[in-house]
């Protein structure tokens, strides 16, 4: 279940302190794991799209940093994920036009800086607390309906670009089971990126793979199948429904290495 698994976060926050303070957090407790850490609105996207964070901490100002929290908000609303983080807001920042600003932006929760009772733990507990309540609850941008969204967009290399994409894979595997140790999670990982850049249908990535290990066709789809079909006999069934919601074999009750291949591709194609 979701509330038994360590909570990913994201940390957006130009003050080092208060990194080392968020650091030093995860360090001694068991529930939270920090999949990145960034001073600026623009990587911070950047990470979402890749590491599919379930929550983010986000520092309104990032003065030292790149950007705003403002900008990071309205990034994100353009932004189509299947499972929106929960965001909770840091700041000295006490107008009331820019509170309004950021819940119409939605944000969860709102944290200012220097109260009785602020740390880093009472946030991180905040936030379990949100993700137990809510789920990770599902948003689409019909839930933003009504806000003005005006930014640049993100330029990155092409390098960066396939990095990005092969994070965002590796995370999608994880969250279902399929292990970075198996061999098939490698030829899934490739298949899926081909996949994600080619209109060709998905046999013809698999074709593709194999040929670029120098295996046969037959021999990589069944590694594959292995992969899929041990990850959906060791994990929970709740985190399976939730992170893969497309058709599984009636006789098998698992994906086909092309259904799988294609669920994945598309999921991800059109979030970033």
């Amino acid at each position: 279940m979701d509330n038994e698994r360590p909570m990913r976060l994201l940390l957006i926050e130009d003050e080092v302190d208060d990194c080392l303070r968020f650091s030093d957090c995860a360090k001694n407790r068991a529930d939270i794991v920090f999949v990145g850490m960034t001073d600026s609105a623009e990587e911070g996207i950047n990470l979402v799209k890749s590491r599919l964070p379930e929550g983010v901490i986000l520092d309104l100002q990032l003065a030292k940093g790149s950007g705003s929290g403002l900008q990071f908000l309205e990034l994100l609303s353009e932004v189509d994920l299947t499972l929106r983080p929960i965001v909770a807001i840091t700041t000295s920042n006490q107008s009331e036009v820019v509170h309004k600003r950021v819940e119409e932006l939605g944000a969860d929760w709102f944290f200012t800086k220097g109260l009785q009772g602020y740390d880093e733990n009472f946030i991180v507990d905040t936030m379990l607390s949100l993700r137990k309540a809510l789920h990770v609850k599902r948003r689409s941008r019909s839930a933003l309906q009504g806000t003005a969204v005006k930014s640049g967009a993100i330029v990155e290399s092409p390098d960066d670009r396939r990095s990005r994409i092969y994070k965002r894979i590796d995370v999608e595997l994880h969250l279902v089971g399929v292990l970075p140790r198996l061999n098939g999670h490698m030829y899934l990982r490739d298949a899926i990126y081909l996949q994600i850049h080619s209109d060709k249908h998905t046999g013809s990535c698999i074709e593709q793979v194999a040929t670029n290990y120098n295996r046969a066709y037959g021999t990589v789809s069944k590694v594959m199948q292995t992969a899929i079909t041990n990850a959906w006999e060791k994990s929970d069934i709740d985190e399976l429904h939730t992170h893969y919601t497309a058709r599984v074999s009636s006789e098998t009750g698992v994906p086909s290495p092309s259904d799988f291949i294609h669920y994945y591709a598309g999921k991800i194609k059109h979030s970033i």
